[in-house]
């Protein structure tokens, strides 16, 4: 079962990078991002329709919580450190695009449903951003979701309480009309995520 998991993260990983050279063709073309995108991946199959909980505890669809521009990162509460870096790093993107006059919004998915319930997730995201929406569910709307957004994860093996989780850590930009727009390694600092969404609002305005 892991060797399938990693096979699959595998060719998720390698599905994204393949993907360059269609947005070099499509530099000069109709493509409205074009400038925007750094030599990563063009908009494509990332995204789509869910039903999770919110950190409020109530049933929302995508329709319902990609009203704005929106960061979305998949990880997990109990994760000791790729997690909070990379969502801190979202939330300081998103107060720099704030002072820009730019409104986005920073949105947590679980991948731990187990622990990670609406509570856990209600002092989570008061803690890293105000504006924080913070996302759970079943196991089964938490894979949908997953598989919409092509993430990977996996529980290691271990302590059924103080477990850890295997996961792709992409950040993606979600734009309500057009949907995916781009994705942000953990590389990525938050003055220049803040750049690169900045470029994408900026020829949505």
């Amino acid at each position: 079962m892991t060797k399938l998991y990693a096979g699959l993260a595998a060719v998720t990983v390698a599905a994204l990078l393949g993907a360059t050279a269609y947005v070099v063709l499509m530099r000069g073309t109709g493509d409205a991002f074009a400038q925007c995108r750094a030599g990563q991946v063009a908009g494509g199959a990332i995204g789509g329709p869910f039903t999770l909980v919110d950190q409020t505890g109530a049933t929302v669809t995508d329709v319902q919580v990609l009203t704005k521009p929106a960061l979305i990162y998949f990880g997990y509460t109990f994760c000791p450190d790729v997690c909070p870096m990379d969502v801190s790093r979202n939330a300081i993107a998103v107060d720099i695009l704030e002072e820009q006059g730019f409104d986005v919004v920073p949105v947590f998915i679980s991948i731990d449903p187990a622990r990670d319930t609406p509570e856990v997730l209600a002092d989570y995201a008061a803690n890293m951003h105000p504006r924080m929406i913070a996302l759970t569910g079943s196991e089964e709307q938490v894979k949908a979701a997953s598989l919409a957004y092509k993430t990977y994860y996996m529980k290691r093996e271990g302590d059924d309480e103080y477990y850890l989780m295997d996961h792709s850590v992409f950040t993606y930009l979600m734009l309500p009309q057009t949907g995916f727009a781009d994705f942000y390694r953990r590389e990525t600092t938050p003055e220049e995520m803040a750049e690169s969404v900045a470029c994408f609002l900026s020829q949505t305005s």
